[in-house]
């Protein structure tokens, strides 16, 4: 059986993979990130799981007789909050989730 690999050194790589990938989750979970719209006119913080905690909103940009604006720059931001999430998670996951997908296991 030479070459083959060794079954425990297997499972302990996998074993310390679990580890560092709950790791990064429980990171992305707890982490908050800020997006912007309007050149940060309005400011928007999400937690890693997507949840808006956040909203600051500069008052030169509050006009009664345009709420529309308003309202496409709280979106905007929200949703660049949101992308900023999933760029922290591709940076926490992303390694993970080659070395895993290499081991062959599935769903990785």
């Amino acid at each position: 059986m030479a070459g083959q690999p060794n079954m425990q050194q297997i499972m302990a790589q996998a074993q310390k993979m679990q580890q560092q990938l709950m790791v990064a989750q429980q990171e992305i979970a707890e982490a908050q990130v800020q997006g912007s719209a309007g050149n940060g006119l309005v400011t928007a913080t999400v937690t890693g799981g997507g949840e808006l905690v956040g909203l600051e909103i500069d008052p030169k940009v509050v006009d009664p007789d345009d709420v529309e604006t308003l309202t496409d720059l709280v979106i905007a931001a929200v949703n660049n909050a949101n992308q900023e999430v999933q760029q922290l998670a591709q940076q926490k996951m992303g390694p993970l989730q080659g070395a895993l997908g290499g081991m062959g296991l599935p769903g990785f």
